[in-house]
């Protein structure tokens, strides 16, 4: 997908050349999704160097855009990014830039508030981190329904709960890590295909760190599942974790399967 993309983000920018006025900002609207979406694709392969870059585009042309809510949700996805690279610094302020942005009761406030929580978490910060995910729900109940902004419609409590599981697990608590990314995804919308590949094999990898071998193989041989059928690499690094911890109970029934079904879609991929 990524080249397809990137074709139209050069498309759109030849157009740009004769517009001006509504049709030049819509334009540039245009390129910031299709530049954030790039960055987007760049973060699920792992490759946060050139994730990095098209966020940065993507915010860029934000600003020239005039789209003050666009921007504010790329600087949301930013510290979402900080956070999977393991910035907490960045993660937290750029969340509370996004924040400050963000329209009162806002679901852009929220998302915000959300990723920014899990930037405590990096900092070995349990009690911020706790409070900025009750702050995060907080914000979600009592934001204004508002069906014109496309912009984060997919945060609910269950996204919020989600992400404080992940949290968890960064700060130590397997169980109940494990727990939280149990519940959150079975309330997860049916279309989170992807993403429910991701927060199944965190739950696996959280599982195996309590010491629940047997249980951990078999929701990794789900999220395998998932990544054999996507290759994104946010599930596959969760998958390689999941694969060194099991080490130790490697005689075990269901962590041998979970161990040869891997081994057989990583030389099936080579």
């Amino acid at each position: 997908m990524i080249p397809t993309v990137q074709q139209q983000i050069a498309a759109i920018k030849e157009l740009r050349a004769d517009r001006r006025g509504t049709d030049r900002r819509q334009l540039l609207q245009l390129q910031t999704q299709y530049s954030e979406l790039c960055g987007w694709l760049y973060q699920d392969l792992g490759d946060f160097r050139a994730a990095q870059h098209w966020m940065r585009e993507a915010l860029e042309a934000s600003h020239m855009a005039g789209d003050d809510e666009l921007t504010t949700y790329i600087l949301a996805r930013r510290s979402q990014l900080a956070g999977d690279m393991n910035d907490p610094i960045e993660a937290v302020d750029v969340a509370e830039a996004a924040e400050d942005r963000a329209a009162p009761r806002s679901r852009l406030a929220a998302v915000a508030a959300t990723y920014g929580a899990h930037g405590h978490a990096l900092r070995n910060d349990p009690l911020s981190a706790q409070r900025a995910y009750e702050h995060a729900l907080k914000l979600h109940a009592g934001m204004d329904p508002d069906p014109r902004s496309p912009w984060g419609v997919w945060l609910d409590a269950a996204y919020i709960d989600v992400q404080r599981a992940h949290s968890l697990a960064a700060l130590g608590d397997h169980r109940g890590a494990a727990e939280g990314f149990r519940n959150a995804i079975g309330r997860l919308p049916a279309g989170f295909h992807r993403d429910r590949g991701v927060y199944l094999g965190r739950e696996a990898v959280s599982l195996a760190r309590a010491g629940e071998a047997e249980q951990a193989a078999a929701v990794g041989l789900q999220a395998l599942s998932i990544a054999k059928e996507t290759g994104s690499d946010r599930i596959s690094r969760e998958l390689a974790q999941l694969d060194g911890i099991l080490d130790q109970w490697r005689t075990v029934p269901g962590v041998t399967d979970f161990k040869g079904a891997l081994t057989d879609a990583v030389l099936r991929q080579a």
